[in-house]
């Protein structure tokens, strides 16, 4: 079965970041030192999120003339409920695990036993 595209170990990363609190509006810097993910990883996954409406983005002014305006992000509420979803998914074992735990060991030939 492949992998859904949202489920990968980064992805995760960040939905448990923006978890942490789903209201708040998040710069992506401070999720990249939050999730230890870099720019050309984390912006991408944002733009996935957005473009399938789990995040709002929006731009904020700059806090200082002269700087640029900054992007932020937060979880709309269906991005909670999936992020929610995929974090327990991804959390429970799955079949091939499962089957690999309960196989029976195979015995050496000529070995201990």
């Amino acid at each position: 079965m492949p992998r859904r595209p949202d489920t990968s170990p980064q992805t995760l990363l960040l939905f448990r970041a923006l978890l942490a609190d789903p209201s708040q509006w998040r710069y992506g810097y401070d999720l990249s030192r939050e999730t230890a993910l870099a720019s050309g990883t984390l912006y991408p996954i944002l733009i996935r999120l957005a473009d399938r409406e789990f995040l709002e983005t929006r731009w904020e002014p700059p806090e200082q003339p002269g700087r640029p305006p900054r992007h932020v992000y937060r979880l709309t509420d269906a991005g909670a409920d999936h992020a929610r979803e995929r974090l327990a998914a991804a959390a429970k074992p799955s079949a091939s695990s499962k089957k690999a735990a309960t196989a029976p060991t195979p015995r050496l030939l000529g070995g201990a036993r």
